[in-house]
């Protein structure tokens, strides 16, 4: 633009007189100006205002983060004024501590065991894992898993997976109380048991498994007809003549839970009529915990018949059922209630069953014959409560 190299200095340092003596003519010590340039540069005014710029930017910087920093904290403080006094925790919300910026939150965590220990990084161990597995196996597969090691050991000894067992291959949706672990009641269920197994094996034939039921209420209907009287009969009225006049009776002391219910095939006489060399069938009724009981396998507890109805004439078929009484209307009852969508035709001959979730019935077409005698047994406990029920029908 004009200047020459010397007046050019001369601009950027105008205090620095030894600049003026400099001339262009000395070409030849370029190398010698350029290494002067360097040393003098930091000591310029380009030098000054670059470092004082430096300066204010950093110190801008620091400014405006420690403004960001009190924006947050005044927010934080605002939300939890604001929750305190739609809380109604005035008076706390000056005691509210300040959440710092660098705080994380803490991860939830499953409840864990007593005796599960923290174990690798694998997932190998891990209990709700295992604890949703063991919703898919039964009892075989559980009992083989708990032979693993120890840990598998303590984690299938867990009374809530045997509940969930227990009420998911019986149906019943619903848990109720119980007095025995859960785990036991599943074995005394499902280890092919039945009450002639502990009593009476001489006489027993055959059986079939028909399923669990539960009752609600103490009230149960017994009956050997599904065609149910215009006028059911009253809890607590006369047992043998409500069976004589209706086929039907009421209990009101029956102990609730969940029932399971057996047909049984069973030798002849067990009844008190002389000439009958045949067989019988019968609607076995237990609650779950019956084979639990110590005053049951020492033979304590005993059934007893409470009522009994001859039938003179030809019967079609030999019928059983055990209704609650509170759950009469429900769906699931009055499809029991419908013989012709289950029992078949009148020539076929097999035992047929239907059970729903308050109420189980059997029915078994049967050939010509003279009549039927039918029989109603019940057992309590100590405490009065009908543990069990049977209901045996045998030709005449």
């Amino acid at each position: 633009m004009g200047l020459t190299l010397s007046s050019y200095y001369q601009w950027l340092n105008p205090f620095n007189s030894n600049l003026s003596v400099v001339k262009e003519e000395e070409n030849g010590k370029r190398g010698e100006m350029l290494t002067y340039y360097r040393r003098r540069k930091r000591g310029s005014k380009i030098g000054e205002v670059l470092k004082f710029y430096t300066r204010r930017t950093k110190r801008g910087c620091a400014r405006e983060k420690e403004k960001e920093e009190k924006e947050e904290e005044e927010v934080v403080r605002s939300s939890c004024n604001k929750r305190g006094r739609e809380e109604g925790d005035g008076d706390s919300v000056n005691e509210e501590r300040v959440v710092k910026k660098e705080r994380t939150i803490a991860p939830c965590c499953s409840p864990k065991a007593s005796f599960l220990s923290p174990h690798s990084s694998s997932n190998c161990y891990d209990m709700d894992l295992w604890t949703e597995v063991a919703k898919h196996m039964d009892g075989r597969e559980l009992l083989m898993l708990s032979f693993t090691n120890r840990w598998f050991n303590r984690l299938i000894s867990e009374d809530y997976i045997w509940k969930y067992a227990c009420l998911r291959d019986m149906g019943i949706p619903a848990p109720c109380p119980v007095f025995f672990p859960w785990k036991e009641i599943y074995a005394s269920s499902f280890d092919g048991s039945h009450s002639f197994c502990f009593r009476q094996q001489d006489k027993h034939m055959d059986w079939m498994r028909i399923g669990s039921f539960y009752l609600d209420s103490p009230f149960v209907l017994l009956t050997e007809t599904l065609s149910l009287p215009r006028r059911l009969p009253r809890p607590g009225s006369d047992v043998k003549r409500s069976i004589e006049l209706t086929g039907t009776c009421s209990l009101n002391n029956v102990r609730t839970g969940i029932w399971i219910a057996d047909l049984q095939l069973v030798r002849c006489p067990v009844c008190n009529l002389e000439t009958c060399e045949g067989t019988m069938q019968v609607l076995d009724t237990r609650h779950v915990e019956l084979f639990l009981e110590e005053e049951y396998l020492d033979e304590t507890w005993q059934y007893e018949e409470i009522g009994s109805n001859r039938i003179p004439v030809p019967a079609a078929a030999a019928i059983g059922g055990i209704f609650d009484l509170m759950n009469l209307s429900s769906p699931s009852t009055a499809k029991i209630l419908n013989p012709k969508s289950w029992i078949g035709p009148p020539t076929d001959w097999q035992p047929k069953a239907k059970i729903g979730s308050h109420a189980v019935a059997v029915n078994t077409n049967l050939q010509p014959n003279d009549g039927i005698f039918v029989r109603y047994q019940t057992m309590k406990d100590n405490n009065g409560k009908v543990v069990s029920i049977r209901i045996s029908q045998q030709l005449i």
